[in-house]
């Protein structure tokens, strides 16, 4: 590792080996037996650092612990929770640059795209603080003379948030900013193949709430052990669990916090889809499509993973797709002009290599791509597929740079197509033609939680909720008033009368 790199992750707070576990400043988990879990560069292979994992020991100090300053945090006025997230995001501006680089180095995003994530966690910081004076109630009118009626938000408790390997810092931003100024405290389990990332921010948040002197509001629990995370996921003490992954685990983190009548926030998978009509800009298409594609070795949520063309543009589209994709320099993710950075790991890889072989077989033709680079690392070139929509790889989630791309010939029928997948997150049409854009809109248009036009599935602002339908999972986080859903919610009827009248007019005893 360079020179560089090594002041980067001092500066962060890494070291070659790391504790697992935090509260606070002023413990960080002991541990130093057992296996260690390593953090490995996946654009060459080799260790970055290592991290000893939580023992069962360590959660049950962290969520006691989080219980406990819970009680505190929650009696701290609103805008004062609010005024020490804004404190953790002016770190988080000082230290935008080196966060960024750790991005890149422990999951392999090009660097703009991880400064822009952090970028993320720092707006998400703004938004927050803003909405720490906006926990709105209503008043209502009552029915019985002399009452006021009126509704309140209440904090919720220690919240759980788990994050996924391909937004290792801003998922937990969406959920932890929220849930802080909201008063909760939260315990963060990362991905076990992103834990420094979560380490830096941890070691961020701790020297700011220790200065303030608010220990214990964020949390860190880092485990590669499914035991242990599924202990998380089912104690009680956690009144809401933040779950970011895949469908399967994401039915069984429902099914297992609905049993115990907790509440979810589900961020599940997309299979996200851009319409192109007669109509489009095929200049600001292609750009989108290429962005939306191939960015992050398509290991987003938001990955445009189907492309419907109008039968009239099809041959053009795919042909200038295919030149764009020509020029996208794939390499190490922290070199200035590399537009494609590695997939995560080996088994992202295998992945990749067994969607393609089905593809084949369902007769699907490669257009561009399709091949497992041979060099250090785990890269891949980016892949454009004539497919059919109603094949079984098309209808699931294949977390890597292939697109598949289908002819229309009615807007009807692209929107048909459109929806006709498990899954409800991210979608767009290109299109000049008004009509085709308000009924892409329409109750009868996109059945996704996002809907956009001539802007492509990918790069959500944090000032808009996030999240989809169906198999997606249903959850909102950041913007417009996902705060809620971190709060309890209470009515209060206060009467002020000396009388004392029942509602819906009951008339009891004399």
């Amino acid at each position: 590792m360079s020179t560089i790199h090594t002041a980067v992750l001092r500066d962060l707070g890494i070291q070659a080996v790391n504790p697992g576990g935090s509260t606070g400043s002023t413990w960080w988990s002991g541990r130093n037996d057992g296996s260690l879990l390593p953090s490995i560069n996946p654009s060459t292979g080799e260790q970055i650092a290592g991290v000893y994992p939580c023992s069962a020991d360590d959660y049950q100090r962290i969520v006691k612990e989080s219980v406990e300053a819970f009680r505190t945090w929650r009696m701290v006025p609103a805008p004062k929770r609010g005024e020490l997230v804004r404190l953790i995001g002016q770190t988080l501006r000082e230290k935008k640059d080196r966060l960024g680089t750790l991005v890149s180095l422990e999951v392999g995003k090009i660097k703009a795209e991880g400064d822009g994530e952090v970028q993320e966690v720092i707006d998400m910081a703004d938004f927050a603080v803003g909405q720490s004076r906006m926990l709105y109630g209503v008043t209502m009118q009552s029915e019985r003379p002399a009452h006021r009626m009126s509704e309140q938000w209440h904090p919720l408790g220690p919240v759980g948030v788990i994050t996924a390997f391909n937004f290792p810092v801003a998922v937990w931003a969406w959920n932890a900013f929220l849930a802080a100024i909201a008063g909760d405290t939260v315990i963060w389990k990362p991905s076990p193949k992103a834990p420094l990332c979560a380490i830096a921010v941890q070691q961020i948040c701790n020297r700011v709430m220790q200065q303030q002197g608010y220990p214990g509001i964020f949390s860190l629990f880092i485990t590669d052990q499914p035991a242990l995370a599924d202990q998380m996921v089912q104690d009680d003490r956690l009144p809401l669990l933040s779950f970011t992954g895949s469908v399967p685990v994401g039915r069984r983190v429902a099914a297992t916090v609905g049993q115990r009548l907790g509440r979810t926030l589900l961020e599940l998978s997309g299979n996200n889809a851009v319409i192109v009509d007669q109509t489009a800009d095929l200049d600001m298409a292609v750009r989108a499509i290429v962005f939306g594609a191939v960015g992050t070795a398509g290991q987003r949520c938001t990955t445009t993973r189907r492309l419907l063309v109008h039968e009239s543009r099809y041959e053009e589209l795919v042909c200038r797709l295919v030149k764009a994709y020509a020029q996208v320099h794939i390499g190490n993710p922290l070199e200035p002009d590399v537009l494609m950075g590695p997939l995560i790991d080996q088994v992202a890889v295998e992945g990749f290599r067994a969607a393609l072989d089905e593809i084949k077989k369902e007769g699907g033709e490669v257009l561009y791509g399709g091949r497992v680079l041979s060099r250090p690392g785990y890269f891949v070139e980016p892949t454009i597929v004539r497919a059919k929509n109603e094949w079984p790889i098309v209808q699931r989630e294949t977390f890597a740079p292939i697109l598949y791309v289908m002819p229309f010939q009615t807007i009807d029928e692209a929107i048909t197509l459109q929806n006709h997948v498990p899954q409800g997150l991210s979608s767009a049409i290109f299109s000049n033609d008004i009509r085709h854009g308000e009924q892409f809109l329409s109750a009868a248009g996109s059945d996704c939680g996002i809907a956009n036009i001539n802007i492509g599935t990918s790069g959500a602002e944090i000032g808009g909720a996030f999240g989809g339908e169906k198999e997606t999972g249903g959850g909102r986080e950041a913007g417009s008033d996902s705060w809620k859903a971190y709060m309890r919610r209470q009515t209060n009827t206060v009467n002020w009368g000396r009388e004392l009248p029942l509602a819906q007019g009951i008339k009891f005893g004399s």
